[in-house]
């Protein structure tokens, strides 16, 4: 993953704001990962990072841009915009963890990792199952047409005879 380590300990306590828009930090993650995102518009981030007292920051900013994914129902490209607003707090972690820590000492100075905490805020904007629109029909089971664009003359199954009975009931 990019990492990309910012010295926190020289921050004054009013914070600093920082502007990121090297589209390396994302598309490497996109390759190491296989996500299936393609580039948009180009991702920017900007962020607050207020330090607090010994051991972490407060970190506020913005992601925006947009990434081009494919849609789970009728499989066409379409361009998802990320448009999102984040707060968290990262400080040094009381235990050993499997995974590397977001917020270091090294030589006695206090380092955030910025590009895992804006991998992960992008990460969790991106939708679970990807809609081109809530009306998208999908495509055919039968012969594969998108049923957005095109009209199907595939025979419709009514399913079982035996349960014909049950189409036609109204619950009251």
């Amino acid at each position: 993953m990019f990492e990309l380590w910012i010295p926190i300990g020289d921050i004054s306590a009013d914070g600093r704001d920082f502007t990121f828009t090297d589209q390396a930090l994302w598309r490497k993650a996109w390759k190491e990962f296989s996500l299936p995102v393609t580039a948009g518009k180009d991702l920017e981030a900007e962020v607050t990072i207020l330090p607090q007292p010994e051991d972490g920051a407060l970190i506020r900013g913005t992601l925006k841009g947009s990434v081009n994914i494919v849609c789970d129902r009728c499989a066409t490209s379409y361009e998802f915009d990320l448009d999102v607003n984040f707060d968290t707090f990262e400080q040094i972690p009381d235990e050993e963890f499997d995974e590397e820590p977001r917020v270091r000492k090294e030589n006695g100075e206090l380092q955030l990792n910025i590009g895992a905490l804006l991998w992960e805020e992008f990460a969790l904007t991106l939708p679970v199952k990807p809609l081109c629109s809530n009306e998208c029909k999908g495509v055919c089971p039968g012969c594969g047409k998108d049923l957005n664009s095109q009209k199907c003359e595939c025979k419709q199954e009514e399913g079982d005879e035996r349960l014909a009975v049950f189409r036609n009931l109204k619950i009251k």
